[in-house]
């Protein structure tokens, strides 16, 4: 019998398919900025005052888009790579990042604000507007410059007065200064929490918006390579498993476009690769993170029970056909054949083209199946089928019970 320090010196001396797992981890900013350098380009024009006007206006630019469009990253990137080349070039300035959901109130932002700047506040309770004052004269002794980003604005917003945002936003209507210091990057999930806020306060935030959308499948792509090549070992990562995470999540493909999920999801497969001893991350590995971590498709085993017969007969011909040629996609005909097959084998009525097409529909809906248009190679143009959770007996035996039982019901 092994003993617990067996199994652990067992398991710590095991190959794994990571090379630097950190590089997967949701804080981690990249060197490169993959499909958001335009956005890049997009700060830097607002803030160039800073460099060609210093201190003669306070800059506000609202950033907004889903979760996972990379508004983190880039404001992160954009504000370590502007302080970098405003300090070289004479200006001091700081970039200073706070999550809103972690201080939701003015008040310890504020206290944030001057706990990165290494400020200490005096020990008698001050106002949020009296730290705010200390940290501007702090400012204007050392001839500082500040961008401060607001992430996460949306809980701010929602959970502030309206007083401390005007005064946030309106900061130099409030403070007294010749010189401004301090600009403002608000980072927000959606653009209708701005326009909640009063027309006093909106008229000043909204003048430079800068919109990020969902990533494409495409995008999606190239942004999961990048990470398989600083993050796993060489070759570890099957090419047709970084496509799969690319589909499912492109927003082109009926995804979220979220990047941030779709790197999760790589980082939890190749943990199950570990897990099983595997030196590749196989699809089987990336259908299985998905169905853990992607919210819809961790309902699809509730969702099968409620489907009708000839739906559960679909899936189980896209089952079927995988078993047998050991492939993943196949076209409309083929699937068709394979479920006029299966209806003549059960004696049941198979329904038309059109109907068949829709509940193929229907099932890409629900986030079963997945589909796509046929490329080069193949002769004409052909919608290609292919099951989006992984292919196991456990699923295939569900799919023939659910079958059995609808039948059982049918004839009864």
């Amino acid at each position: 019998m092994a003993t617990p320090e067996d199994i652990i010196n067992s398991e710590l001396e095991s190959p794994s398919v990571f090379r630097n797992k950190g590089i997967l981890f949701p804080d981690y900013i990249p060197k490169r900025l993959l499909h958001r350098e335009d956005k890049i380009r997009e700060l830097t024009i607002a803030f160039k005052d800073i460099i060609n006007d210093p201190g003669n206006s306070s800059i506000r630019v609202v950033i907004w888009g889903r979760t996972g469009t990379g508004k983190t990253a880039t404001t992160k990137s954009f504000g370590q790579g502007f302080k970098g080349i405003t300090n070289n070039r004479g200006i001091k300035t700081e970039y200073i990042h706070i999550n809103c959901h972690r201080q939701r109130t003015l008040y310890l932002l504020t206290l944030e604000i001057a706990n990165i700047l290494k400020l200490p506040i005096p020990v008698r309770g001050l106002s949020s507007q009296e730290v705010f004052k200390v940290i501007h004269d702090y400012l204007d002794k050392r001839n500082m410059y500040i961008i401060v980003t607001l992430d996460e604005f949306d809980y701010l917003v929602n959970t502030s007065p309206q007083e401390d945002v005007y005064f946030l936003v309106r900061l130099y209507d409030e403070i007294s200064a010749a010189v401004k210091r301090i600009s403002y990057i608000f980072v927000v999930r959606d653009l209708s929490t701005i326009n909640s806020l009063d027309k006093s306060i909106k008229d000043h935030i909204l003048r430079n918006i800068i919109e990020f959308k969902p990533y494409s499948s495409t995008e999606l792509y190239d942004i999961l390579q990048d990470r398989v090549r600083e993050a796993f070992n060489e070759n570890a990562v099957l090419d047709d498993a970084v496509k799969f995470v690319a589909d499912m999540n492109g927003f082109d493909k009926g995804g979220s476009g979220n990047a941030r999920l779709s790197i999760e999801t790589l980082q939890l497969a190749g943990e199950i690769a570990d897990r099983e001893k595997s030196l590749l991350v196989t699809l089987d590995h990336v259908k299985l993170a998905n169905s853990k971590l992607n919210q819809e498709a961790s309902v699809i085993f509730d969702e099968i029970g409620d489907l009708e017969l000839h739906s559960l007969l679909l899936i189980k011909s896209v089952s079927n056909l995988s078993k047998r040629f050991r492939d993943e996609a196949f076209s409309m005909g083929k699937v068709e054949e394979e479920y006029q097959q299966i209806c003549k084998d059960i004696g049941e009525e198979p329904r038309r083209h059109t109907q068949v097409y829709e509940y193929v529909r229907r099932l890409k809906l629900m986030g079963i199946f997945n589909t796509q248009q046929s490329g080069r190679g193949t002769r004409g143009r052909t919608t290609l089928i292919s099951l989006s959770v992984p292919l196991s007996q456990e699923f295939d035996d569900y799919i023939t019970k659910q079958i059995r039982g609808k039948l059982n019901t049918k004839y009864t």
